[in-house]
């Protein structure tokens, strides 16, 4: 069943115009077909097309269904956007897949791109939600300065994944499987030195996710799907 992005179904019973062209004109669903609708808030809808127009497609609802969490814990990553934007939409689209609760670009001492405009990256993230058939679109903040964002408030673990020199420790050894957790990742030059004591001193862990030098994207998507592993683990032992 194709699914569609619809996230005013709930008082608009239509498709916003860029799915109602998707659906009338690439996909020429005709009057009575069934469709899947998320409204990414973490509801799916089973729809029935009652009007194939190509800019207003109308839909009758026939069920209503609350997404069970697909995970049990809060996921934020805040990660410094690379001058390649194809990287960091890369990124966007696996983390999305995998499942992450929040992407927060960061802009650091260091950061290869200092502006990021977020309506591509919103588009990637709808996108990847409805292939990964999930109800839920992660929320995607503007750019951030870094200080700003290290001296929030966050209720769970925090980290920081830097390459400097000084006490690390595993990503696997540190986080605690259950938890919230939010994971920075810096540019390709690194968090400066000062970035990090920032972190450290707003209770941030320093962490490694292994030996191997990773570009950033890399990085974000081994540090999401690390968390989820464990994760998952956890949940099947304690079955």
């Amino acid at each position: 069943m194709h699914i569609f992005y619809t996230p005013d179904i709930a008082t608009v019973s239509e498709l916003p115009e860029e799915e109602s062209h998707h659906c009338v004109k690439v996909l020429r669903l005709p009057e009575g077909e069934e469709i899947l609708l998320a409204d990414g808030k973490g509801t799916f809808y089973r729809a029935r097309i009652t009007w194939a127009h190509p800019k207003h497609c109308a839909v009758e609802i026939l069920e209503t269904r609350q997404a069970p969490p697909a995970w049990g814990f809060n996921m934020h990553i805040a990660i410094a956007p690379t001058k390649n934007l194809d990287r960091m939409e890369w990124f966007a689209e696996k983390c999305t897949e995998i499942g992450v609760d929040a992407i927060t670009p960061l802009l650091c001492r260091f950061s290869e791109r200092k502006e990021l405009k977020t309506d591509r990256l919103r588009k990637i993230l709808i996108s990847a939600m409805k292939q990964s058939l999930k109800a839920v679109c992660p929320k995607l903040d503007e750019m951030t300065d870094f200080k700003s964002f290290v001296t929030r408030p966050f209720g769970g673990e925090k980290y920081i994944a830097h390459c400097h020199d000084g006490e690390r420790h595993l990503l696997t050894d540190s986080y605690s499987p259950g938890h919230d957790a939010l994971v920075l990742i810096g540019p390709e030059g690194d968090f400066s030195p000062e970035e990090v004591e920032l972190a450290l001193s707003n209770g941030f862990r320093p962490i490694s996710l292994g030996d191997s030098r990773l570009r950033t994207e890399t990085a974000g998507v081994v540090a999401c799907h690390t968390l989820h592993v464990m994760n998952l683990l956890k949940n099947n032992a304690d079955k």
